[in-house]
């Protein structure tokens, strides 16, 4: 009986996690779908003239594709050996997300509109298509991310230093006649200003303050770079290996090299 139960337990851990087979990418298809219509379902349902005529519907069919994802989601709880691993992964998280905006709607009147963000779960399309060296293409992304974490805090810090001794300057020379009327709207300015986004709400009127804005908003176009460049340079730095659809029957975890044995990330045998 137990032989049986593991039999079962790797045959449905084939079909839910791996697409290498037929009966796996059906399902893998067959649920892309599903999000694809859950999530139309929920975009027309916010469409004031859909849920006049269709609302019942509409809310059935929310609670049929919250009830399936449900399922499916303890499906692939049951069967990884690490249930807890595979529900703290990316993956897991994703699927836990996916379902709880309905449930809260008991709670929270119109939390179910969150529901939408179950399309996030499309990114299983890469592996389903077998477009693997896009996954490869993400993993370096990440670690070039990770790695740039610290360089990109410290420059976030000095540019929240730089934006408040700005912010200072334009309220001492602009004053309240210009809308400079506290520290803080001013260093919304200041914020405004040298991300270029420019909003002109708050606007200098002196000729200094005109001149300081001018020199923030040239900043403002060096400044951007900095971040782009110090991901870049750890996208080259990086290495990238090739990588393949075959998930973990442990913990779930997805990503692995094509010649490898173990899993990264709990050392089951794959």
């Amino acid at each position: 009986m137990a032989l049986r139960d593991t039999s079962l337990r790797e045959r449905v851990h084939e079909i839910v996690f791996e697409a290498d087979t037929a009966a796996g990418k059906a399902f893998d298809v067959g649920l892309l779908v599903l999000i694809a219509l859950s999530v139309l379902v929920i975009c027309l349902e916010s469409v004031a003239d859909y849920r006049a005529d269709h609302g019942a519907a509409l809310y059935v069919l929310e609670w049929v594709f919250t009830g399936l994802f449900t399922l499916e989601y303890l499906v692939r709880l049951w069967c990884v050996r690490r249930p807890l691993a595979y529900a703290t992964s990316f993956f897991g998280v994703l699927d836990l997300v996916a379902v709880l905006p309905a449930y809260l709607m008991l709670v929270i009147v119109d939390a179910h509109h969150l529901g939408t963000v179950r399309v996030l779960r499309l990114v299983r399309v890469f592996r389903v298509l077998k477009l693997v060296r896009y996954l490869g293409e993400a993993r370096a992304l990440h670690a070039a991310l990770r790695a740039s974490a610290p360089k990109i805090v410290v420059f976030l810090l000095a540019i929240s230093c730089l934006v408040v001794v700005v912010g200072s300057v334009m309220y001492v020379v602009e004053g309240r006649e210009s809308g400079f009327d506290s520290i803080p709207r001013s260093i919304y300015w200041a914020i405004v200003t040298l991300t270029t986004v420019g909003y002109g709400d708050i606007s200098p009127s002196s000729g200094l303050g005109q001149g300081l804005a001018a020199l923030v908003m040239l900043m403002g176009y060096g400044i951007i770079a900095v971040p782009t460049g110090i991901v870049s340079a750890e996208l080259v730095r990086g290495q990238r290996e090739s990588t393949s659809t075959q998930s973990c029957p442990g913990c779930a975890a997805e990503g692995h090299v094509d010649d490898a044995v173990f899993c990264y990330r709990c050392g089951e045998r794959l």
